[in-house]
């Protein structure tokens, strides 16, 4: 395929195609037609319930990916009449460009386009939701560093922090840190947290600052209280994660969080390095 060609047709699927309504990206079904070179609506509609096929095989619920609308069209003189149409997302789009005549350039450049861009999507989902874990990762440690400083300005010594700590492991996973290291099969010398999904690192985050809280509100000044403070909270967190089908010793653990951290920080410096690609992502 030339490269005017396909020049031609990116803008056309950027530019004609995708529309946006309330945030949420689609593509109309009498659109995309003309675009993937079907003259007949009639064998177009084909193509697309071979599509609703595939994506209902797939497992995806088909009207998430195929909503029925109309749209008001000229007819001359100044009238116009409804037509019926399709929103589609970008995944239905996908799975009509699979199920087109692949002798068509259109469709053959479709096919590439569309799983090209899902896979953009996927790529960046996953670094947002990298980028959520370093976040909570970082805001349980800065808070337990809180804690160890509540504990050492009113017990007179922070040595008990870790004491009160593993406590408030056993009260949120119903086994002690160690046991959770050898579940999760954590190297030695690390801590637990480094490998936890994100939720339970918010889980934990948000006992400890109920302990932090209430550890000053009532001016508890022995490692018994605190100690009894933090179970008490995390057990009231596990009771609520159990509730909403979450157990949490029965996660499995996430990626080695300094591994994501620094491959964070190396996709920045070659974004900053290639001051093209930024440019690019911003049109």
């Amino acid at each position: 395929m030339k490269y005017e060609i396909i020049q031609s047709l990116t803008i056309n699927f950027e530019s004609c195609a995708k529309k946006t309504e309330n945030g949420i990206e689609f593509w109309l079904a009498r659109d995309l037609q003309s675009l993937l070179g079907y003259t007949d609506w009639r064998n177009f509609l084909l193509v697309i319930n071979k599509a609703r096929t595939a994506c209902e095989v797939t497992g995806h619920q088909v009207e998430n990916h195929f909503v029925d609308a109309n749209k008001m069209v000229d007819i001359g003189s100044g009238s116009q009449r409804e037509i019926s149409d399709i929103m589609l997302t970008r995944y239905a789009c996908y799975l009509i460009a699979q199920n087109g005549d692949p002798r068509k350039e259109e469709i053959a450049f479709a096919q590439t386009y569309f799983a090209v861009q899902t896979r953009k999507l996927e790529i960046i989902e996953k670094r947002l939701l990298e980028s959520e874990r370093l976040s909570a990762r970082k805001k349980l440690s800065e808070t337990e560093k809180e804690l160890s400083g509540v504990i050492y300005e009113q017990t007179g010594s922070d040595k008990n922090f870790g004491i009160i700590r593993s406590k408030g492991d056993q009260a949120l996973f119903g086994y002690t840190t160690e046991q959770m290291k050898d579940r999760w099969s954590v190297p030695k010398g690390r801590a637990l947290a480094d490998f936890a999904p994100t939720i339970i690192l918010k889980a934990k985050d948000f006992a400890t600052e109920i302990t932090i809280f209430n550890a000053k509100a009532n001016q508890m000044k022995s490692e018994q209280q605190i100690s009894k403070e933090h179970i008490t909270n995390n057990q009231s967190v596990r009771k609520t994660l159990i509730e909403r089908g979450i157990r949490p010793e029965s996660l499995p653990p996430e990626e080695d969080i300094q591994k994501v951290e620094r491959k964070l920080k190396s996709e920045d410096k070659k974004g900053l390095k290639n001051p093209s690609a930024i440019e690019q992502n911003k049109k």
